[in-house]
């Protein structure tokens, strides 16, 4: 709270709150990201708008049939999604962009009712290993059971199922942890699970 209501002061324009989810409520395709970078959702108020993890999510979102127009980094871009919705474990910016295990438990509840909202998702996508704990979590899963890997595949009961994938961060794809190729096969994999659009 105190870093964001630091942030609000030295940059007043800015968004600077609880980034709202984006996207279709009648989505199949549940995105979880870690949480709102500074200089990204923090600043546009749209997750993954404005920084470069954006760049590469909402270019593989287009490339794969879930989303529709043109990314430009603002949240009056024009973009849309299609059968997809993005949300973020943590709804504030934390510190460094690491959440504390407290931030990331007090703002659960709010992921839980992200999910419990989505009537029709078949198919979550765990950006990173906070993401994919935090999801298990809000399901009340057993983590042990659902061991965090790129490229995992998670049966979660109910016809659903979670994909993970290392965090789209600028960090990654400069250490080449993950690569724009190792993103889309998640995507394809995804497209497989769920069909053509």
């Amino acid at each position: 709270m105190a870093f964001r209501m630091a942030s609000a002061r030295r940059e007043p324009s800015w968004f600077n709150g609880a980034v709202p989810s984006f996207g279709t409520s009648d989505a199949r395709l549940l995105i979880v990201g870690l949480a709102p970078g500074l200089k990204g959702a923090n600043r546009t108020g749209r997750p993954f708008t404005g920084d470069f993890a954006g760049d590469l999510l909402y270019g593989t979102l287009l490339s794969f049939g879930f989303a529709e127009g043109n990314y430009d980094g603002r949240p009056d871009d024009g973009l849309t999604l299609r059968d997809c919705m993005i949300t973020n474990a943590v709804r504030c910016v934390p510190p460094e962009n690491k959440p504390t295990p407290e931030e990331a438990k007090t703002c659960r509840r709010f992921l839980v009712a992200r999910i419990a909202s989505l009537r029709q998702v078949q198919v979550i996508l765990a950006l990173g290993r906070v993401a994919h704990e935090q999801t298990i979590a809000a399901l009340e899963l057993k983590q042990s059971a659902h061991p965090f890997a790129h490229g995992a595949r998670h049966d979660l009961g109910h016809s659903r199922v979670m994909f993970d994938s290392f965090h789209c961060s600028r960090y990654n794809t400069n250490t080449r942890r993950l690569t724009p190729a190792m993103f889309h096969a998640v995507f394809t994999s995804i497209r497989t699970q769920l069909g053509s659009s």
